[in-house]
């Protein structure tokens, strides 16, 4: 008889990123994330299909909050309106006590390749999925691709600075900066010379 374990993904995701961090994350097995926490390593397991999923579990909410964002949008929103629709219904995810855990994850992320690169990979899915919401509300391409390109590099550069120490904007507001950056670029217009 399987014994239930209050909390245990909760349990098990914050044993694994303390283990990562002190340790790192090459250096921590899933029988050690388990048994910190007083679980089995098959507890571990019926959770998370791998030790890399307990820093990205949640990947699916962001993406939906991001397509919910672009859907919830008013009709006449422009693609880069929509984004920032997008772009806030994900900060909202990330409330201002959610920063050191988030802190500690990306530290973690940071010092190993693998762990870069599935964020990446992370990045890559989420304007692929804003770039279809777009698409469904009849924005045209290239415009729903640029767009979403650029929402997804929008968040990253929003989310790098709201982890900066000593930040004290929101995910929200930072991302509406980053997003007013962008705009601000787009509308300075330049012939190139050649």
């Amino acid at each position: 008889m399987v014994r239930w374990e209050p909390r245990a993904k909760e349990r098990l995701q914050a044993a694994a990123l303390e283990l990562y961090a002190s340790r790192g994350y090459e250096q921590t097995t899933a029988a050690e994330i388990a048994a910190s926490v007083g679980l089995t390593e098959r507890t571990f397991f019926r959770h998370f299909s791998d030790k890399r999923e307990v820093l990205f579990h949640g990947q699916q909410n962001v993406l939906q909050a991001f397509v919910s964002g672009v859907e919830d949008a008013p009709d006449d929103a422009s693609a880069l309106d929509a984004v920032g629709y997008a772009l806030r219904a994900a900060a909202a995810l990330f409330p201002d006590e959610l920063r050191p855990h988030s802190r500690m994850r990306q530290a973690v992320i940071e010092q190993n390749p693998a762990l870069q690169e599935r964020e990446s990979h992370k990045l890559a899915a989420l304007a692929t999925a804003v770039a279809g919401a777009l698409r469904a509300r009849g924005i045209a391409e290239p415009a729903a691709t640029l767009a979403a390109e650029s929402g997804s590099t929008v968040f990253a550069l929003a989310f790098a600075q709201w982890l900066q120490d000593g930040e004290q904007r929101s995910l929200a507001q930072t991302s509406d900066d980053v997003l007013g950056e962008l705009r601000s670029l787009s509308a300075t217009r330049t012939t190139p010379t050649g």
